[in-house]
């Protein structure tokens, strides 16, 4: 996702000399490129995401578009005071690009996970939240963020991210796309989870259970006509996000089920909103907190069983 990211922000720059990167003296190897490229348009501002978020702000005022970029938790909760006060207060064309969403920087401890970043972040009034599920996804956000601009978050994972779509996916702001369809459930995920959703799909359907998957980039605005529709066509909807279980995708979604007169049953497979003291890697980490495929598929299954009127819990 980082380099499909930094790809095509690079080609925006290189004809659009508003286009500025500002980082807070991280991804050396990532930004060299753009920094070579266009030394004009980057600026290092140190480890200093505060001032990074004012001066963003500030440039943004004068006629730039701006990308800030720092590693997950570092450009949002160290300087929220600047993206509500500064960028968001003032709509500014700023987009916060935050690298490691989730757990992707686990074995650095929860100093380096973001998970509370979404519900921050589309608390803020005016802020355009993303967080696009494979490299597809990036592309068709980015397109949108910088023909419609900011205030905006986009939440990346790290690199390494399977490609999940076909070249050419196109998206509006707000819109989810769908992977599968038929089924008698609906898994909604967001964010570099979205390979484990799919998995979790096809473990369902060895135990009969056929699982449709839709995928939501857009946190806020989120697809309430496509939460609405699943409302009245599924037995349940299941949501599925490397975020704390309060304020991501599942609370976004919750809101718009709440308030229609009937709707499926929820259920939010997340993270316990917790601090988390457990390091690894990200896929160790995805285990320890029931968010790897087999454990999506169990929870699933058990879900569904009780419904049924079964006690007994599925192994």
């Amino acid at each position: 996702m980082r380099n499909r990211f930094f790809a095509g922000l690079l080609a925006a720059a290189l004809v659009d000399p508003d286009v500025v990167l500002i980082t807070a003296d991280l991804g050396y190897g990532a930004v060299t490129e753009f920094a070579t490229a266009r030394p004009a348009q980057f600026v290092n501002a140190g480890v200093a995401e505060q001032n990074m978020a004012g001066l963003a702000a500030g440039m943004a005022m004068a006629g730039a578009r701006v990308f800030t970029y720092s590693i997950a938790n570092f450009p949002t909760l160290r300087c929220l005071e600047q993206i509500r006060n500064d960028i968001c207060y003032h709509r500014a064309d700023v987009t916060v690009v935050a690298v490691g969403g989730g757990l992707a920087y686990g074995a650095l401890g929860m100093s380096h996970h973001a998970t509370e970043d979404l519900a921050i972040m589309r608390a803020l009034p005016g802020m355009a939240v993303a967080a696009p599920g494979d490299p597809m996804e990036v592309s068709a956000v980015l397109s949108d963020l910088l023909a419609a601009g900011g205030p905006a978050y986009l939440r990346l994972g790290k690199t390494g991210e399977p490609t999940v779509h076909q070249p050419g996916l196109e998206l509006a702001r707000g819109e989810s796309v769908a992977l599968r369809s038929g089924g008698e459930i609906a898994l909604f995920t967001t964010g570099a989870i979205l390979p484990n959703a799919i998995r979790a799909a096809d473990l369902l359907a060895d135990h009969g259970i056929h699982a449709d998957v839709r995928s939501f980039p857009w946190v806020d605005p989120l697809d309430v006509p496509a939460v609405q529709d699943a409302a009245g066509r599924y037995a349940t909807i299941v949501t599925v996000e490397e975020h704390s279980i309060v304020g991501g995708l599942g609370s976004a979604v919750a809101e718009v089920l709440a308030e229609m007169p009937a709707a499926a049953p929820l259920l939010r497979i997340a993270l316990p909103a917790e601090a988390h003291s457990v390091v690894g890697d990200q896929e160790f980490l995805r285990a320890a907190h029931e968010l790897d495929p087999e454990a999506i598929s169990r929870r699933v299954r058990t879900h569904l069983e009780a419904k049924r009127g079964l006690a007994r819990p599925i192994r």
